[in-house]
């Protein structure tokens, strides 16, 4: 029970930005005929696409909030302690070369190239 009022919850939120287009899907003719601004302009062929625009935006404006007409107020910090920080230098680091841990170390290691390919016998007897 839980889990599916977790999930339509999820579902609701998920879906939140098209509640305005399934609105319209379905007061078509409402809108169309009495909330369109252009409804006096057939020309233009709205059908109430402006009022589903304005529906649009006026969700996405209470989804995210505009911040640009608010000013950041400054503020004035006052200092209370201070203290001249000295200057650093970076001392290179040098690292010797390794020594090799055995020089009588031998590679048993061996590859022997070949071109052809091992073929499977076809008729096992």
């Amino acid at each position: 029970m839980v889990k599916k009022a977790v999930l339509i919850l999820a579902l609701l939120i998920i879906l939140k930005p098209i509640f305005p287009v399934i609105e319209y899907v379905v007061n078509y003719d409402y809108i169309s005929k009495v909330l369109c601004v252009n409804k006096e302009k057939p020309k233009l062929q709205c059908n109430g696409k402006c009022h589903l625009m304005k529906e649009l935006a006026k969700n996405s404006e209470n989804e995210n909030p505009i911040s640009t007409n608010k000013k950041i107020a400054s503020q004035e910090t006052t200092v209370v302690f201070f203290q001249e920080m000295n200057s650093f230098t970076i001392t290179p680091l040098y690292f010797q070369k390794a020594k090799r841990a055995n020089s009588n170390y031998s590679n048993l290691y061996s590859y022997k190239f070949s071109d052809s390919i091992f073929h499977p016998p076809a008729v096992i007897s």
